[in-house]
Formats: structure tokens, sequence, C-alpha cells
């Protein structure tokens, strides 16, 4: 007999929690064979993630054919069996010797012990419209969908679990309500394939206070789980946590995100909001984590090469891009790509760039988007003749200028010239009470015992032209650890600095050129 159902996963109404074991509303005496190895079985759901592997090899097989039985998961079918645990026993036995049974078909590819028996009187029709694993059982045209004995063989970590499902399809509601719990239920409702329950455990869990035990737990779960539509907010919302509680990754105890399992990096790095010195700095952390992990190098190499989706490449210097091309940190295929890649992207204009990073559609959208960045990216043209001289290029956001007021500094990557190392500095300041500027300087890293005279020129693209416009022109010769510039760039206070009729905003967006060179 072929039982119509709802095999889309959509959820039935209705309440038969009456008919839950009753053998006056069953057609088939459901027989639940509980295995394990002998030894203490797990119980958590901590358990539960460790050993996904192995249990979803068991429980993910294909619909075949073996020995005329149908194999879905890891369940195997019986008619005519005795429900007493010596006779249970007993033919388990003979079935590891090769024994044979009249009437009887039983096809098992492992034979784990069995710990104990449980007997469910069941209606398929029930079961069947919330599930298309027993849809699938109960009509698939072989001999067995007729027998009235049906044997589900189960893990003993999941014997509570399966429980609750069996009773969710009747009451569409459970009795458990911790996360721990839920999960193991959200597990193996996913097995046999109860979407209904899937959304439930999810609706639930979706309003359990978030913790980072539990983030990096929901992120665990295996591949198939996460990828169901009503798992996915679940796990987004684990995500968007991780990637809150370390947004200022720097304020972060560094045994603490070096503890962290993979799941959690990948959650923390793949954040657009996170507030970070530099890629550069990010990415010593990763390799840091890495190391730390993984003392092989060929596996380093494989972790690193799946994280560097998460890294973003041409928003790091030219200096640290320079020393991955000459690292082992990845193989040669993986550098050559991720470098070139990232050196294009910094030639490109930065219309283009801009165009680029944001492309939804484009997987690879995210890897141009920059980070809140502590040291803002810049661009260099370097000469050597007639005399050593780099141009800088430093844009910010009106944002980042609003983020300035009232007492804010921001600074640019560093930049070599005569063998010494500068930065930009860009800050909001007052010269006297309540009269705030935009403020923009050159401040040098190290200065040795030789002095080292520099002529700096600062400009800004204006409207209505576009062109930069120069503002400042010295020079200057470094002694000490010094920065020099001007607290007043653009000439005019800061309201009017922010204003949107500021000629100095092009789309949003203030560039700044800064023209160094080495004086003689």
């Amino acid at each position: 007999m072929v039982m119509e159902s709802n095999i889309s996963g959509s959820e039935t109404h209705g309440d038969f929690g009456f008919a839950f074991n009753d053998a006056n509303f069953s057609d088939r005496l459901l027989r639940i064979e509980i295995t394990g190895s002998g030894e203490v079985s797990c119980s958590s759901v901590g358990d539960l993630v460790r050993n996904r592997k192995r249990r979803r090899e068991d429980s993910n097989k294909e619909a075949t054919s073996t020995a005329g039985v149908l194999d879905l998961g890891s369940y195997h079918v019986e008619s005519n069996l005795n429900s007493e645990n010596n006779k249970n026993n007993k033919e388990h036995e003979e079935t590891q010797s090769g024994g044979d049974y009249e009437n009887e078909s039983y096809c098992k590819l492992t034979s784990p012990l069995v710990l104990r028996v449980k007997e469910l009187h069941i209606s398929s029709p029930i079961l069947a419209s919330k599930s298309p694993f027993f849809y699938k059982l109960f009509s698939n045209g072989m001999r067995e969908s007729e027998q009235r004995h049906v044997t589900l063989s189960i893990d003993a970590s999941e014997e509570v679990a399966v429980m609750e499902l069996l009773n969710f399809m009747y009451t569409n509601s459970l009795s458990v309500t911790t996360a721990p719990a839920l999960l193991d239920v959200l597990t193996v409702a996913d097995k046999f394939e109860v979407a209904s329950c899937m959304k439930y455990c999810c609706n639930f869990l979706l309003n359990t206070p978030m913790t980072l035990d539990f983030a990096l737990l929901l992120l665990e779960l295996p591949s198939s789980i996460q990828a169901a539509a009503s798992v996915e907010p679940l796990t987004n919302a684990a995500r968007q946590f991780i990637a809150s509680r370390y947004k200022n990754i720097s304020k972060v105890q560094l045994n603490e995100l070096m503890a962290l399992p993979l799941v959690g990096l990948e959650a923390i790095i793949a954040s657009d909001d996170l507030q970070v010195i530099s890629e550069d700095t990010l990415y010593e952390l990763v390799l840091r984590w890495a190391k730390t992990h993984y003392s092989v190098s060929e596996e380093r190499q494989e972790i690193l090469a799946s994280l560097a989706n998460y890294i973003r490449f041409p928003h790091m210097s030219c200096p640290r891009l320079r020393k991955i091309w000459t690292s082992d940190d990845f193989t040669h295929p993986d550098k050559t790509r991720l470098v070139l890649e990232a050196l294009f992207f910094k030639a490109e204009s930065q219309h283009r760039q801009r165009s680029r990073a944001s492309k939804k559609h484009d997987s690879l959208a995210h890897w141009y988007v920059e980070r809140d960045y502590k040291f803002r990216p810049i661009k260099i043209v370097e000469f050597e003749i007639p005399r050593q001289q780099c141009i800088v290029y430093l844009d910010l956001s009106h944002k980042e200028c609003a983020g300035l007021y009232p007492s804010n500094q921001l600074y640019s990557q560093a930049f070599h010239l005569g063998g010494q190392g500068f930065f930009l500095i860009a800050d909001c300041n007052m010269k006297q009470p309540n009269s705030f500027h935009f403020g923009l300087y050159i401040a040098i890293q190290e200065c040795g015992l030789v002095s080292l005279t520099v002529e700096c020129e600062f400009a800004a693209r204006s409207k209505p032209t576009e062109e930069f416009v120069g503002k400042s022109k010295m020079r200057y010769t470094f002694t000490g650890n010094i920065s020099v510039g001007l607290r007043n760039l653009f000439a005019i206070p800061w309201e009017s600095f922010m204003a949107k009729t500021c000629p100095y905003f092009i789309n949003d967006v203030l560039h700044l050129r800064a023209k160094l060179s080495i004086c003689p």
C-alpha cells in the first residue's frame, strides 16, 4: 500500500497525542534498538558534535537496495521478532555467524551491541506525513513496507532525542527546553528529515540567551544541518554574536583568541565591522593562531588557504605582501593567486575598487571591503630620481571624519622614504574655546642619530574641478619622534568642514594627498 504524504517538510497542524503509543490508533509496531559499544555512551550535545563525522556517515547514506531492503540512514527492517532480550542477543549472535531466519528480512551493515529495546505502537500515516524518511520506509513498494513490525537502530546518545522527536510528530510540541537538549532533537530531526521539528527547535533556540560556548556549538553542527533554511537564522545569530564579542580585537586577551576553535576564528575575521589596527596586524594574529594549532606545515598551509577567504589581502601593505610572497605560509599557487590579486586591486582606480567591493553577487566582494582599521590604508607612488620622493594618497569617508570630533585622531598605514618610516595623522582639534578644526600632519616612526630633512606638500581634491588643490607646503628637519603639519588644513571651522556644502567631500569621501621629498 502506498500512502499519500506531504514530503515537502511543511508543517501539519493538529494534536494527535492521544494516539501516541496506543494500539487502537496504530497500524504498526516500531521496535527501537538502542545500540552502543558497551562503554559509557556520550549523552551531551558536545559529545554529539565531536562525533558528528562518524554519526553523519552512518545516518546520511543514500537510499539504496541492499539484499532486498531499503537502506535509509542506519535502520533495518525485521518481521516476526520476539522482544525478549535473551532472544535478541541470540539472534544478534547468530546474525554475526551467518545465521538464517525463515520468513524474516534482516539487513544491517554494522552490528553494534544492543543495549536495550523499546517498542512503540505507531501510526504510519502520521509519521509519513511529517517525515520523508518514514514516508519512504512505509511506501517503498517492497515486501518490508507491508510488514507490521519495523525496527529502528539508534545510538544510545540519541535515545532521549528520538523519543522527543516521535512525540513531536504526534503533538507538534516538545517537553525539553534547554539548549543542549533542543540541539540533540534538532540533530535527529535532521537525520530523520522532520523539517517541522527542526523549525520548532530553531525558533525556540533563537530566543535562548546566546553565550560563547553555545555560539561555537551551533557553528560546529554538521554542514547538512547548517544548510537547512530553518537553521540559517540561528547560525547567523551565532556568527554575529562572536563577531560582536570580538569586534575590537585589540582589546582581546591573546590567550583567549588563541584558544578559539576554527569556527570561532572564521566568524571574527569574516566580519566587515572588525576593529583592528590594520589587515597586516590581523594576518599576524591569524598566522600565530595557525602555528599554535597546526605544527605540521602542510596542515597549516591548508588551514590558512581556507582562512584566506576571509582575510582582506588587497588592504594589506606592500611590505607585508612581499613578506608573504617570500614565506612558506602558503603553497606557491595559493600565494601567487593571493598576492597578485591584491596587487592588481591596489593598481585599480578608486572608482573600480569601490565598484568591486559593492558587487553583492560576487562571492569575493567582501574580500575588497575595508574594515574599521586604526591605521587607514593608503596608496603610494615612489620615485628614486631625480631625488627620493613619494606621493601618498589617503581617503577618508565623511563618517570617519565625523568620528574624529571632538578630539580623536586617525592614523594611516606606515610608508617609507629615505630609509625612515612615516605615517599621516588626521584629527579634530580645538585651537581656542568652541573652535574646532580639521588637522593633517606627517609623523616619523623612528629617527636615529642622523637628522632627516623632508619637504612636504599637502593637497586635497576640491569641487567643482575635483582636482587636487595644494593647501600647505613646508620643509622640516626631523631629529626625533615628532609630527608636523597644519592644525587647520582647510582654514574653515569644523561645522563648515562637515557641512553638506563642503567642497572637499566628493561622494562623501575626502581625498587627501601628501607629497614628500628628501632634501639634499
